[in-house]
């Protein structure tokens, strides 16, 4: 059962740090947040709401202003590609405990294929620590670029994921099917329960329903907890499960 969130315990923003994009303050939910902070209370925080409700932008920007690549990957990745993220980070405020993470990474699914370049690119380096990556559909490690997009994003993640560690996730069940969801599930719950802290933007009811997760909703004029059953993500897929021939009938007639 995941415990409560220790390396970044509050998340609260700093507008008058946040120079231009003035697209992010017509953003209810990232506004509310100048006002009082958000408290992180478990090993696994989910950011749920409409798409352009903001949660992609925080996630974003906490893992900037953690210190983490725009485009993902590890601490140590420094590539870019194209230069597309907000200012964001420049005001966020984090309330950090003492200990520090053993592993950190933000990954986000839109720009997973440029991370698996750049970690293909290191294991080919002469000397580098050569192919590393363990491909969850075969059992064999292969470059990243040898597997699927879905493959290598879990592939990526299984490997890469420590005890005690700091996650980034934007989006993860993107690039998996829902047996790979719940094989996500489960690597999520067992980092959690070994001391990591795992920050997710998602939209899947699988992962939502991790249990002893924090759900934070962006929909409305402020952050506010939710229970899964109120998400949207499950009120649909449970509508759509138990009622597709009516539902159908009424959107498509």
């Amino acid at each position: 059962m995941p415990g409560e969130g220790h390396f970044i315990k509050s998340v609260a923003i700093r507008w008058e740090l946040v120079r231009g994009d003035a697209y992010l303050r017509g953003i209810p939910a990232l506004v509310g947040l100048g006002m009082e902070p958000l408290q992180l209370t478990s090993n696994v925080t989910f950011f749920v709401g409409e798409n352009g409700s903001g949660k992609s932008t925080l996630l974003e920007g906490m893992a900037v202003a953690y210190g983490l690549n725009p485009e993902g990957g590890t601490s140590s990745y420094t590539f870019k590609t194209f230069d597309s993220h907000s200012a964001l980070h420049e005001g966020i405020e984090m309330r950090r405990d003492v200990l520090r993470p053993w592993s950190t990474f933000f990954l986000r699914a839109e720009s997973f294929y440029n991370v698996a370049t750049e970690a293909d690119r290191c294991t080919m380096y002469p000397g580098g620590p050569g192919v590393s990556y363990h491909n969850p559909a075969t059992g064999h490690r292969q470059l990243l670029h040898e597997m699927s997009h879905g493959e290598a994003f879990l592939g990526f993640i299984q490997d890469s994921s420590k005890e005690n560690g700091l996650y980034f996730l934007d989006e993860p069940e993107a690039a998996l099917s829902p047996s790979r969801q719940l094989t996500l599930l489960y690597e999520m719950n067992q980092l959690a329960e070994h001391g990591s802290q795992l920050i997710v933007a998602t939209h899947s009811p699988i992962l939502l329903g991790l249990p002893g997760a924090q759900i934070v909703s962006f929909d409305g004029e402020l952050l506010h907890e939710i229970p899964y059953e109120e998400t949207e993500s499950y009120q649909v897929t449970e509508l759509f499960i138990n009622g597709r021939e009516r539902l159908l009938r009424d959107l498509l007639d």
